[in-house]
């Protein structure tokens, strides 16, 4: 099986939370993903730190931290957003399913490969049909 670690995850993971960290490194490296979606958002916060960064030290910590995102990327499986999850996204957005649009790509990536979410957001996700999720911050 698949896992599909959300944007929130990720960033728990980043952030070391002992059972997020626990919960990945006891799941074999082939089963763990991110979307295109959460690169997206990540490199975009990322940049936006280090545009806004007011001093010296913020800028280096903000560039030691984009260093770092770009870093885990590298070692980990990127899901595309392809034609099949574009299809997912627009039937998704037909059905109005009330999430944010990064989400509901999210999501559809996830049904697009038959994978399980990794989210503490399931009050959104639950909302998608046919979508498995599962939160290992707790």
């Amino acid at each position: 099986m698949l896992y599909i670690l959300d944007t929130d995850h990720l960033s728990l993971f980043q952030r070391r939370h002992p059972q997020v960290v626990a919960k990945i490194q006891a799941t074999p490296l082939p089963q763990r993903a991110i979307t295109i979606i959460t690169v997206e958002e990540q490199l975009r916060g990322r940049l936006s730190q280090i545009r806004n960064a007011r001093n010296a030290e913020s800028h280096i910590r903000a560039c030691a931290a984009l260093n770092d995102a770009i870093r885990l990327f590298a070692s980990i499986r990127i899901l595309d957003y392809d034609e099949e999850a574009n299809l997912r996204y627009e039937a998704l957005r037909q059905m109005k399913i009330r999430i944010g649009s990064q989400d509901l790509r999210i999501a559809a990536i996830a049904l697009a490969t038959g994978s399980i979410l990794v989210t503490r957001n399931r009050s959104d996700f639950e909302k998608v049909p046919g979508l498995i999720t599962e939160d290992w911050s707790v």
